[in-house]
């Protein structure tokens, strides 16, 4: 019995990874791209070389967690003090369900460890990104818990959104009854809408004007939920599939100045634009699959502009009617090169702060004017 448990559970979890490193979206196992993706990558590759590279200077951050060290980076946050909020899965206790790896650390304007939030969170399991708000609110989205958690900027807790699956009905359900969910590539066009405020793997958090809440839901319910500033759950969009208002895991989530919501639909290789009623405005498919995306405060002409990253290590410039206005990166792991790049924090129209899964680091990433 005990065998077929272990055997069970790696099946399980070499399952996930397949899916989360995956050849995402519609082709099927082992058989490659389609010919509608291949023609896709190559109408992809022949627009980057008609587009400007910008030059950029990268630096990896020193940051060294009290007893700690930085571990796969998924998010990445900024707040009004210049303090970076860094979420991690760099505990020590197993990936998720009862077990904790997730970890939040603060560091100050000089990158020096300040202290770490939440410590033994019941909703803190398998981390996947951190949001600041207008207020300095530090919002986590934990992926393995399936909940939203809101500190406010004392550390409190004040919020709290998803349920987190127990322990034992975890174990009785995919262990012992060998039960799983459809997601990736096996998954059924049109499933996974979810319902009300029950998450399947969100992966991000955004806010309207309004400070209504916007989460990405995520690996298995693949919609986007609105709630209200006040936590009530209002309105969805979204299911499984690639047809307008579908999506094939929608892993970030951002907003510019207007109330525009821009969700990252990875897995069809393309941004979904939406109001705050979640009205659908427009789709960008000028980028490859976007791990993640940020919005730039404005500059000083009261611009802003939208940066996606995909995991090959490329980050695209977009202006917000959707023009491509630029990429740089490569995929390696130089400084200077990207790896997973899982969140990105948009200081200015040309600094960005980026946290990679696989290289283990944030780095600072400074834009150059074009010679």
């Amino acid at each position: 019995m005990k065998r077929f448990a272990v055997a069970l559970l790696l099946a399980v979890c070499a399952a996930t990874y397949a899916q989360r490193d995956g050849i995402q979206a519609q082709q099927g196992p082992g058989r490659g791209p389609t010919p509608e993706q291949q023609a896709a990558l190559a109408a992809q590759d022949q627009l980057e070389k008609n587009t400007p590279q910008i030059p950029f200077e990268a630096t990896s951050l020193p940051l060294m967690p009290n007893g700690h060290t930085i571990g796969e980076t998924e998010g990445v946050a900024i707040n009004s003090k210049k303090h970076l909020f860094v979420y991690t899965r760099s505990g020590n206790a197993g990936p998720a369900r009862g077990s904790q790896a997730a970890e939040l650390f603060e560091f100050d304007e000089q990158n020096k460890f300040v202290k770490e939030w939440g410590q033994n969170a019941y909703g803190f399991s398998f981390a996947h990104a951190v949001r600041v708000d207008k207020e300095d609110n530090v919002w986590v989205v934990d992926e393995g818990s399936n909940m939203v958690m809101k500190f406010n900027p004392a550390g409190l807790v004040t919020m709290v959104l998803g349920r987190k699956d127990e322990a034992i009905d975890y174990l009785e359900r995919f262990l012992e009854e060998g039960d799983h969910t459809e997601r990736g590539a096996t998954a059924k066009v049109g499933a996974g809408a979810g319902r009300g405020g029950t998450f399947g793997r969100p992966t991000d958090v955004a806010f309207d004007l309004q400070g209504n809440i916007f989460v990405a839901d995520g690996y298995d319910n693949s919609r986007v939920a609105k709630f209200s500033k006040d936590g009530d759950f209002m309105k969805t969009v979204g299911s499984r599939g690639t047809a307008p208002d579908q999506f094939n895991t929608p892993h970030a989530i951002t907003y510019d100045n207007k109330g525009l919501i821009y969700v990252a639909d990875r897995g069809n290789s393309r941004i979904q634009v939406y109001d705050s009623d979640l009205n659908r405005k427009a789709i960008f498919s000028n980028v490859r699959a976007p791990w993640a995306v940020c919005v730039t405060p404005p500059n000083a002409q009261g611009q802003q502009f939208l940066y996606s990253a995909d995991a090959g290590g490329k980050i695209y410039k977009l202006s917000l009617d959707g023009k491509l206005l630029g990429w740089f990166g490569s995929n390696g792991k130089k400084v200077g090169q990207f790896y997973w790049v899982h969140q990105m924090h948009c200081v200015s129209e040309n600094e960005i702060i980026t946290g990679e899964a696989q290289n283990w680091r944030v780095q600072r990433v400074v834009l150059k004017p074009a010679k």
